[in-house]
């Protein structure tokens, strides 16, 4: 849309101006005609710089913004993966485990894995034992839990960037994420 109106307050500015130069061609031209066309004018090639500066930051955040969804949706996925790794899923197992925290249902999953609801029922029983939580929940939750407290910057833990000291009992998030996988203890 903000293309389009550039394009319309160009096609304008060039009336202008073709317009102008065409008055002074001629000849005869008051101060009167002129200063509201050359206003006019002037007015719109502002708009129209203004605009395009627009554009071109929306421009540059929205390629900020899709770099950083694709760094959060790469560091789900690698912590996803290392949880499976360390919870010891089956293949299986981490397939209907990527479903559920993805937010399929049940019957969802048994389509796409064209299995048994009763089957996704018994994979998810495992995870969850595996993983020592209670439900889909609480297994999203760890996942976001270290993505949140991870660190901004290498060696940074979550509580330190923001001053905060650590809750009791709370479990702490990998100091690496090099495969380094918390327990699941509180």
């Amino acid at each position: 849309m903000l293309m389009a109106l550039i394009a319309f307050q160009l096609l304008c500015s060039a009336f202008f101006v073709v317009d102008i130069v065409e008055d002074f061609a001629e000849g005869g031209v008051t101060l009167a005609h002129m200063l509201p066309e050359l206003g006019a004018t002037l007015g719109l090639f502002v708009g129209l710089v203004f605009e395009v500066r627009l554009l071109l930051d929306l421009l540059r955040r929205q390629a900020v913004m899709e770099r950083s969804l694709g760094v959060a949706a790469g560091a789900l996925g690698a912590l996803m993966e290392a949880y499976f790794r360390e919870w010891g899923l089956t293949p299986s197992e981490a397939d209907v485990a990527a479903f559920t925290i993805k937010g399929c249902s049940i019957a969802e999953i048994a389509a796409m894995r064209g299995s048994a609801e009763g089957t996704v029922k018994t994979h998810l029983n495992a995870i969850y034992r595996k993983a020592g939580v209670q439900g889909r929940g609480q297994l999203v939750s760890v996942l976001i839990e270290d993505l949140l407290n991870a660190p901004l910057l290498p060696g940074e833990s979550a509580t330190a960037r923001l001053g905060m000291v650590p809750l009791p009992g709370a479990v702490a998030a990998p100091a690496a994420r090099d495969g380094g996988i918390r327990d699941g203890s509180a």
